[in-house]
């Protein structure tokens, strides 16, 4: 199954990026193993629109056409909490089942158009507080790397 983290905006050369690749490469390593590729990082331009309605419209039209036939799970503030254990199931689950690809997406600084979080599958949250978007790419390719650790029983993950 392909993995792909589809993002709204660019991240800056800087400590972000650099923590982000760490992960996105361990999870690639460790992925092989489990029928697991990538995770390639697909970044959108923001949107230059003058209102934020727009923006959320454009940048969606601009998801949607980069999002693989699969499972689609949105990032959001107002999605749901869920355990590393519940998240690697889940993608555990797709997997087996012969789905083609997962689809992580993160919206801008505007969030995500409904259409999007509709068209999801599952839509995330990493809490109530608002984190920034650079730190989120951290943390979903952080929990992609501890998914693949669950899964091959690495030490990495403490239950």
């Amino acid at each position: 199954m392909r993995l792909a983290l589809i993002t709204v905006g660019r991240l800056k050369d800087g400590p972000e990026r650099e923590l982000c690749e760490r992960y996105r490469e361990r999870a690639a390593t460790l992925g092989r193993g489990l029928g697991l590729t990538g995770p390639e990082i697909v970044e959108i331009p923001e949107s230059r629109g003058r209102r934020a309605d727009e923006r959320k419209r454009d940048e969606a039209a601009a998801i949607t056409a980069k999002l693989a036939p699969g499972l689609v799970i949105a990032l959001d503030e107002r999605g749901r909490s869920q355990g590393s254990d519940a998240f690697a199931a889940r993608i555990a689950a797709a997997r087996d089942s012969g789905t083609a690809s997962l689809n992580l997406v993160i919206g801008g600084a505007d969030g995500l158009a409904d259409e999007i979080r509709n068209a999801a599958a599952q839509t995330l949250c990493f809490g109530a507080l608002t984190i920034p978007h650079q730190l989120v790419r951290v943390l979903v390719l952080e929990q992609l790397y501890r998914t693949m650790t669950i899964l091959t029983g690495h030490p990495y993950h403490r239950a």
